[in-house]
């Protein structure tokens, strides 16, 4: 491969080399949410801040860690962790934000996924279609301790992907509103829980990178309440899923630090 980086030994898209980040890494979508991430660690400093991707480095339980955002959708999501994995990283928590699905998973809720529906474009350029998008289970199982032991009130379960936001919001405008609404019931229909747009690449790549992924959202609102006319509270303040994300990498650095990793 070209080295577009004509030997800066920093990585083209994100901006950092192997000494800038931890093995550990918390993954917004939003770049203005990584300095509110990078809160949470000791010594947290900006290292990297290149198109979507910023970068802030720090310390949880003496463990080097980083906080890098993605951008929006599969695409750049995969840049990112494919780029930092090359510098070392084997950890990954994705934070972010959601719709609801079903009627119980309500706004200011948080959703751990436990596997992905991939119903976008990014992962099918990593693998077939019939290879499931799953999330590491060290990650869904830190995840969930980490929502258990702060009283945060949660749901654990399959998301949806897709790459068009408004497909999903106003599908019957669409040219292609059969499919997108006939997949949609399907999806309910199966118990999916929620819908956003990263987690399948980020599980499909991490599973070829033999990496670990997890995934976290804050419940913004559901569309599917909306439209029974039921109550729906939104929810746009990120920090129980921040703080959910920070405590499950408190978890897994722990339990690598007693397994020698």
């Amino acid at each position: 491969m070209v080295d577009y980086t004509e030997g800066s030994g920093k990585q083209y898209h994100t901006g950092v080399g192997p000494d800038d980040i931890g093995k550990y890494i918390i993954m917004p979508g939003d770049p203005k949410r990584c300095a509110k991430i990078a809160e949470h660690f000791e010594n947290a400093k900006l290292v990297s801040d290149v198109r979507e991707y910023v970068t802030y480095t720090g310390y949880l339980c003496g463990e080097k860690v980083s906080v890098t955002s993605t951008g929006i959708g599969g695409p750049s999501a995969s840049i990112a962790i494919e780029e930092l994995s090359k510098c070392g990283a084997h950890t990954f928590i994705r934070v972010g934000t959601c719709g609801g699905m079903q009627e119980d998973v309500l706004g200011g809720d948080i959703v751990i996924a436990t596997g992905a529906v991939r119903m976008e474009g990014t992962s099918r350029e990593f693998a077939p279609i019939e290879y499931p998008a799953v999330a590491n289970i060290d990650c869904v199982n830190a995840l969930i301790k980490s929502a258990q032991d702060q009283n945060i009130r949660h749901h654990v379960g399959v998301c949806q992907c897709k790459d068009s936001f408004f497909g999903q919001h106003e599908p019957e405008v669409m040219p292609v509103s059969y499919e997108l609404e006939n997949k949609w019931q399907a999806w309910i229909r199966m118990g999916c829980l929620a819908s956003e747009m990263e987690s399948a690449a980020l599980f499909i790549a991490g599973q070829f990178l033999r990496v670990r992924v997890g995934s976290c959202f804050l419940v913004v609102a559901n569309q599917e309440r909306a439209k029974k006319g039921l109550e729906n509270k939104q929810a746009h303040d990120t920090e129980l899923a921040i703080k959910t994300a920070v405590g499950a990498l408190k978890t897994l650095i722990e339990n690598d630090k007693k397994k020698n990793k």
